[in-house]
């Protein structure tokens, strides 16, 4: 159920914790009723943070398993995972990607 704590982040493990709802393929890429994944709002918000819609059909992270195998993802998968789970770290996009949007 979307923000009870009561969910299991598919990125990094953490439960329990309030979950949003992401879908793999973005949605303006034809994704809309394709796969999603139950995600913490941290993980999300750092997809976001990392890559463009564009960028993660381009690079084949269209899979909870592809995110996570992801050089640059997997560095911060290993940091939120130590983090409690209702710890929500302060976030910045990267420049390239401010840039595009």
């Amino acid at each position: 159920m979307k923000g009870q704590p009561s969910g299991t982040c598919e990125l990094c493990g953490r439960s329990p914790l309030a979950t949003t709802v992401h879908h793999l393929v973005p949605r303006e890429k034809g994704g809309a009723l394709q796969q999603t994944a139950l995600l913490c709002k941290a993980c999300h918000r750092q997809i976001h943070a990392l890559y463009t819609n564009d960028d993660l059909v381009v690079l084949g992270l269209t899979t909870v398993e592809a995110l996570q195998h992801d050089p640059q993802f997997s560095s911060y998968l290993k940091w939120i995972g130590k983090q409690a789970p209702g710890s929500e770290p302060k976030l910045r996009k990267s420049q390239r990607v401010r840039g595009k949007r």
